[in-house]
Protein backbone atom coordinates (compact mmCIF):
# COMPACT_ATOMS: atom_id res chain seq x y z
CA UNK A 1 0.00 0.00 0.00
CA UNK A 2 0.99 3.67 -0.70
CA UNK A 3 1.11 5.94 2.20
CA UNK A 4 2.59 8.66 -0.04
CA UNK A 5 0.59 11.97 -0.90
CA UNK A 6 0.47 11.82 -4.79
CA UNK A 7 -2.71 10.45 -6.54
CA UNK A 8 -3.19 6.81 -6.09
CA UNK A 9 -5.04 5.22 -9.16
CA UNK A 10 -4.92 1.58 -10.18
CA UNK A 11 -2.36 1.36 -13.63
CA UNK A 12 -5.33 -0.96 -15.17
CA UNK A 13 -8.43 1.86 -14.75
CA UNK A 14 -8.35 4.55 -17.53
CA UNK A 15 -9.50 7.51 -15.67
CA UNK A 16 -9.11 10.31 -18.69
CA UNK A 17 -12.49 8.96 -20.42
CA UNK A 18 -14.48 11.56 -22.37
CA UNK A 19 -17.43 10.94 -20.21
CA UNK A 20 -17.94 11.37 -16.42
CA UNK A 21 -13.61 10.88 -15.73
CA UNK A 22 -12.93 8.78 -13.05
CA UNK A 23 -16.17 9.80 -11.51
CA UNK A 24 -19.06 7.03 -9.72
CA UNK A 25 -21.14 5.37 -12.53
CA UNK A 26 -24.77 4.88 -12.06
CA UNK A 27 -23.95 2.14 -9.46
CA UNK A 28 -22.38 5.24 -7.26
CA UNK A 29 -19.56 3.61 -6.99
CA UNK A 30 -15.78 4.52 -8.93
CA UNK A 31 -14.86 1.76 -11.29
CA UNK A 32 -12.43 -0.75 -9.61
CA UNK A 33 -10.03 -3.66 -10.97
CA UNK A 34 -11.00 -6.85 -9.25
CA UNK A 35 -9.66 -10.21 -10.42
CA UNK A 36 -10.48 -14.27 -9.76
CA UNK A 37 -6.93 -15.35 -8.32
CA UNK A 38 -8.46 -19.18 -8.89
CA UNK A 39 -7.03 -22.01 -6.76
CA UNK A 40 -10.54 -21.91 -4.96
CA UNK A 41 -10.02 -18.46 -3.55
CA UNK A 42 -12.98 -15.80 -3.67
CA UNK A 43 -12.29 -12.41 -3.82
CA UNK A 44 -13.09 -10.52 -0.58
CA UNK A 45 -16.20 -8.31 -0.46
CA UNK A 46 -13.39 -5.13 0.73
CA UNK A 47 -11.37 -5.86 -2.33
CA UNK A 48 -14.63 -5.40 -4.67
CA UNK A 49 -16.01 -2.68 -2.46
CA UNK A 50 -13.14 -0.72 -1.31
CA UNK A 51 -10.90 2.16 -2.20
CA UNK A 52 -7.44 0.95 -1.75
CA UNK A 53 -4.89 0.79 -4.10
CA UNK A 54 -2.13 -1.79 -3.76
CA UNK A 55 0.01 -2.96 -6.55
CA UNK A 56 0.97 -6.52 -4.84
CA UNK A 57 -2.18 -7.11 -3.38
CA UNK A 58 -3.36 -10.54 -5.52
CA UNK A 59 -6.81 -9.60 -5.88
CA UNK A 60 -6.40 -5.93 -6.92
CA UNK A 61 -2.62 -5.62 -8.32
CA UNK A 62 -0.61 -7.47 -10.16
CA UNK A 63 0.28 -10.49 -7.68
CA UNK A 64 0.39 -13.58 -9.03
CA UNK A 65 -0.62 -16.70 -6.60
CA UNK A 66 1.47 -19.48 -7.47
CA UNK A 67 3.91 -22.06 -5.48
CA UNK A 68 2.21 -23.34 -2.16
CA UNK A 69 -0.01 -21.98 -0.04
CA UNK A 70 0.71 -22.39 4.03
CA UNK A 71 -2.01 -22.49 6.05
CA UNK A 72 -1.77 -21.65 9.85
CA UNK A 73 -2.62 -19.17 12.32
CA UNK A 74 -1.51 -15.42 12.77
CA UNK A 75 0.35 -15.12 16.03
CA UNK A 76 1.75 -11.82 15.81
CA UNK A 77 1.70 -8.59 13.76
CA UNK A 78 4.05 -6.37 15.51
CA UNK A 79 6.46 -6.69 12.12
CA UNK A 80 6.04 -3.82 9.08
CA UNK A 81 5.23 -5.89 6.22
CA UNK A 82 5.49 -9.04 8.33
CA UNK A 83 3.39 -11.48 10.12
CA UNK A 84 4.55 -14.52 12.04
CA UNK A 85 2.13 -17.86 11.92
CA UNK A 86 2.18 -20.96 13.81
CA UNK A 87 1.68 -24.39 12.13
CA UNK A 88 0.22 -27.01 14.66
CA UNK A 89 1.05 -30.23 13.15
CA UNK A 90 0.86 -33.79 14.65
CA UNK A 91 4.39 -36.39 14.70
CA UNK A 92 4.18 -39.74 14.95
CA UNK A 93 6.13 -41.87 17.68
CA UNK A 94 6.63 -45.09 17.06
CA UNK A 95 7.46 -46.79 20.40
CA UNK A 96 4.49 -45.42 21.67
CA UNK A 97 1.93 -45.81 18.73
CA UNK A 98 0.73 -42.42 19.09
CA UNK A 99 1.07 -38.74 18.11
CA UNK A 100 2.29 -35.96 19.84
CA UNK A 101 1.38 -32.07 19.06
CA UNK A 102 4.26 -30.01 17.41
CA UNK A 103 4.08 -26.88 16.36
CA UNK A 104 6.43 -24.11 14.04
CA UNK A 105 6.58 -20.50 13.86
CA UNK A 106 6.89 -19.26 10.33
CA UNK A 107 7.54 -15.28 9.12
Amino acid sequence: MEHERSFQKQPTIFLNKKQGAGKASKTGRAERYTRNVGLGFKTPREAIEGTYIDKKCPFTGNVSIRGRILTGTVMKLKMTRTIVIRRDYLHYVRKYNRFEKRHKNMS
